[in-house]
């Protein structure tokens, strides 16, 4: 039986980030749904080693206006009582702290992190993330802790970068996942992005991304590997 990580995304944008990759470099099949376009996401089976809740454009509270989420929201709360690894990503570690009942939702300025941010650890979260790093963002929206969990990051302008839940649950604002190429993409949006507040300069986002890069990359596949499992001998 092939080990599977269950890969819950809001967007049929390409499949090159950094999970993807991990996967596909250890053995393990990415199991992508898409439960905005009618995927469903079933029960967790044996062969089910981790999911990853993606980053979107979906507010964690709209369920009435948006109701696949009502699915997104039944597997997280299958995969915390399986006890299988959870990560949340931007919007997904909204999800899994409304989830847990705590807001989430767009501050009153809606300041925007859109570019490459310093995120550094809280004196509980150094083993998850020993120093500081800068992290590609896009977000405006953000969550409270939720009750139980551990905080292990922040930056300076969104205190509640990182938490844990147990051994096995994370939620992380940032975007480890993001390679170059798929944050290039993202700096040709055509909606006024470099016009909020927040948001850093396209000249400045680039000169970040290619000093910071590599960093984020290496921190985030050493994550993976505690997360998901080292590679098949």
């Amino acid at each position: 039986m092939e080990n599977r990580v269950v890969l819950v995304r809001h967007g049929h944008g390409p499949m090159d980030d950094r999970v993807v990759n991990y996967c596909l470099s250890n053995g393990i099949k990415p199991d992508i749904r898409h439960p905005f376009a009618g995927d469903m996401l079933g029960d967790v089976e044996d062969d089910v080693i981790g999911t990853v809740i993606y980053g979107g454009n979906y507010n964690a509270d709209s369920v009435k206006e948006n109701p696949f989420l009502s699915e997104e929201y039944r597997w997280i709360g299958k995969a915390m009582d399986a006890g299988i690894p959870l990560l949340g990503i931007c919007q997904g570690a909204q999800m899994i702290a409304h989830h847990q009942g705590a807001w989430a939702g767009a501050r009153a300025d809606e300041t925007y992190e859109y570019g490459y941010y310093e995120v550094s650890p809280t004196e509980a979260g150094k083993d998850f993330l020993p120093a500081p790093l800068y992290m590609a963002q896009a977000h405006f929206h953000t969550f409270d802790l939720p009750s139980g969990a551990t905080h292990l990051a922040s930056s300076e302008v969104y205190e509640n970068q990182a938490f844990s839940i147990g051994e096995n649950v994370y939620g992380v604002q940032f975007h480890p996942e993001q390679t170059i190429e798929g944050f290039r993409r993202w700096q040709n949006v055509k909606w006024g992005i470099y016009e909020k507040l927040g948001a850093q300069p396209l000249a400045q986002q680039t000169e970040l991304m290619h000093t910071h890069d590599a960093a984020q990359a290496e921190w985030f596949y050493g994550f993976l590997a505690t997360f998901l499992g080292q590679a098949d001998a």
